[in-house]
């Protein structure tokens, strides 16, 4: 190799890289994600039926569901459980208040 071959040639050099517990809150920058919409859905409870018993529903049919009567719903935001709450009405229309919300920390969790 000639000389001009080996200074047209260098390794290049990079930062070193931080782990994400290293990431500070100062570091994040929110306001580029508050605009991406997000799926929420509410879980009631669930049940788990063969086929045969799916096809023999019809209008009238009662599912019971493994949660009990008064327990929370589960309030889920992209398929991550993020809430529980409790049904409430308000001007003839259903909502729901949160009775406990899960800790940004076991969030990320979940998510991995």
């Amino acid at each position: 190799m000639n000389t001009q071959e080996e200074s047209a040639t260098a390794l290049a050099q990079f930062d070193a890289l931080q782990s994400d517990s290293m990431l500070d809150a100062r570091d994040l920058n929110l306001d580029v994600i508050l605009d991406v919409p997000v799926t929420l859905s509410l879980e009631v409870g669930r049940s788990r039926m063969p086929i045969r018993n799916l096809l023999q529903l019809n209008q009238g049919s009662v599912i019971e569901l493994e949660r009990g009567a008064g327990e929370p719903l589960d309030v889920y935001v992209n398929g991550t459980l993020i809430a529980h709450g409790e049904v409430v009405v308000i001007n003839d229309r259903f909502g729901v208040r949160l009775t406990d919300v899960v800790s940004p920390s076991e969030r990320i969790r979940r998510l991995r």
